[in-house]
């Protein structure tokens, strides 16, 4: 059975890809309910900080800390340093990863400060970035800063 959320935070990686971007995109839920989704935006904005996690916490606006406390992150791809960072600032418990093949942030770093981590290994969201890379690779580097 597919993960509605992940769904949720794949829907959101193929409107970035539709819109020129990096196909990234994230979902936070708290209480069964998705609260913020966003998109890596920082082709379609210019943005140098626009990752999908990063969208989609802005989107979810102000909560208090008992909400991030309980609050999961899907991200279609494992996060990166600045976005396992704010996952870390604002305590949010677990993070849930589309795929870490393609990318691997600082999972062991965040799970070490406490955060649940799964990674499903959704073949949908290896694609999506398989391709991306294969076809995009200097855009890929940018976003990654490599």
């Amino acid at each position: 059975m597919q993960d509605p959320f992940m769904q949720a935070a794949i829907a959101q990686a193929r409107k970035s890809l539709a819109e020129g971007g990096i196909p990234i995109g994230s979902v936070l839920v708290i209480d069964g309910q998705i609260v913020g989704q966003g998109h890596n935006q920082r082709v379609q904005k210019g943005s140098c900080v626009l990752h999908a996690e990063m969208d989609c916490l802005e989107n979810a606006g102000r909560l208090k800390a008992s909400d991030y406390r309980k609050a999961t992150l899907y991200s279609t791809l494992s996060p990166c340093d600045m976005c396992s960072g704010t996952v870390l600032l604002y305590g949010i418990g677990k993070v849930v990863v589309g795929e870490n093949q393609t990318f691997q942030g600082p999972e062991s770093y965040v799970q070490s400060r406490g955060v649940q981590l799964e990674v499903l290994q959704d073949p949908e969201c290896v694609q999506l970035m398989q391709d991306f890379i294969q076809q995009q690779p200097e855009l890929w580097n940018e976003d990654i800063g490599e």
